[in-house]
């Protein structure tokens, strides 16, 4: 079995041309002081994305394991160019792009000569990401537990019957649009449209994506058996990455307001989400560790919460981090903890035949 380091060779390789190139950068703007500025920053920014992207690559690893070894790589190279790219990079030009009604090349240039306009705009649209994330990923989480096919639970007094309501078609979407509807009174008057708009558009983007994956998949699976996790799934992933990225990229403009700085530093965090993924998937680590899926599922319904919660306050992302990482964390040791009652059970038998 490889070493764990192994899977992290790649990512060490990406982090130190990333800090290098953040020195490069800061030199250019701030001279030697700005060099250590934006090397620091940028290691901060990539602390900041795994500390808050560690259950993604737990669901990543959870969805992977129902792909074909083709759709597997093109997931994790193509995937990972969009994820770093596309979300790190396009995406927040795409919000200036729409906020403030100008072209792509326009966008590029406020970021490179007035970041703090483009920070202000970034951060004006912060509600409608969060309404967005927020729906998207509540989805996923109540997907998760509202299953009748589920066999194992972790927190049973909750599971049990969350699983036990899974009879009831579309509860989960009845879940989320209450959450919706309660946030939509607390907020003013002059927001709760925008707020109301983008929470039921990541609610259909859900939707759209589940029925998009299935015809997909479907239509695969009738040229070949093994075509199962395609296409479909790729998009899922994608989708879900992007989510679950809304917060770090948001939460990387309270360090700097430097568009390439923040790319850079959140791209080296992405890369180390990849590893770990397929550290996951290699080892099958879910499969050793029983519980360890559930603690990133309910880390994801936090998650949502926060991201609905933060439409009405500011939420520091550390706390983001920390919550995550407690629920995983916790998982992990009950994980532990099974093991070990199992072992001493199958040695009691053996000696008492």
């Amino acid at each position: 079995m490889k070493a764990s380091l192994h899977y992290f060779r790649w990512a060490f390789a990406f982090t130190a041309a990333g800090l290098i190139l953040a020195y490069w950068l800061g030199v250019i703007y701030g001279g030697l002081a700005g060099g250590i500025s934006f090397f620091l920053i940028a290691a901060v920014l990539a602390v900041l994305e795994i500390s808050l992207s560690f259950d993604n690559a737990i669901v990543n690893a959870n969805k992977l394991k129902q792909m074909t070894p083709v759709w597997q790589r093109r997931f994790l190279t193509w995937g990972i160019v969009i994820a770093v790219f596309g979300m790190r990079v396009a995406f927040p030009l795409l919000i200036v792009v729409v906020a403030a009604g100008i072209g792509p090349f326009e966008a590029i240039h406020l970021a490179a000569v007035r970041p703090d306009e483009y920070a202000r705009i970034i951060g004006d649209a912060h509600l409608s990401i969060a309404a967005f994330g927020g729906s998207f990923l509540m989805m996923v989480a109540l997907r998760y537990f509202i299953d009748e096919g589920k066999e194992v639970d972790w927190i049973r007094m909750l599971e049990c019957q969350l699983r036990r309501c899974a009879s009831v078609r579309g509860l989960e979407i009845a879940l989320v649009l209450i959450v919706v509807m309660l946030c939509t009174l607390l907020l003013p008057d002059n927001r709760e449209h925008e707020f109301l708009l983008a929470s039921l558009a990541g609610l259909l983007t859900f939707l759209l994506v589940e029925v998009l994956g299935q015809v997909l998949d479907q239509k695969a699976a009738a040229l070949t058996a093994a075509a199962k996790g395609g296409l479909g799934a790729f998009l899922y992933l994608e989708v879900l990455d992007a989510s679950f990225s809304f917060d770090g990229v948001i939460g990387a403009f309270a360090l700097t307001q430097n568009l390439f700085l923040i790319a850079i530093g959140l791209g080296i965090g992405a890369v180390y989400v990849r590893s770990m993924t397929i550290m996951l998937v290699e080892r099958n680590t879910l499969a050793e560790f029983r519980y360890l899926e559930h603690g990133a599922f309910w880390s994801i319904l936090v998650l949502s919460l926060i991201m609905f919660a933060q439409t009405m306050w500011h939420i520091p992302e550390m706390v983001t981090g920390l919550l995550g990482a407690g629920f995983i964390g916790l998982s992990l040791v009950s994980s532990v903890r099974h093991n070990r009652a199992s072992r001493a059970e199958a040695q009691a038998e053996q000696s008492h035949p």
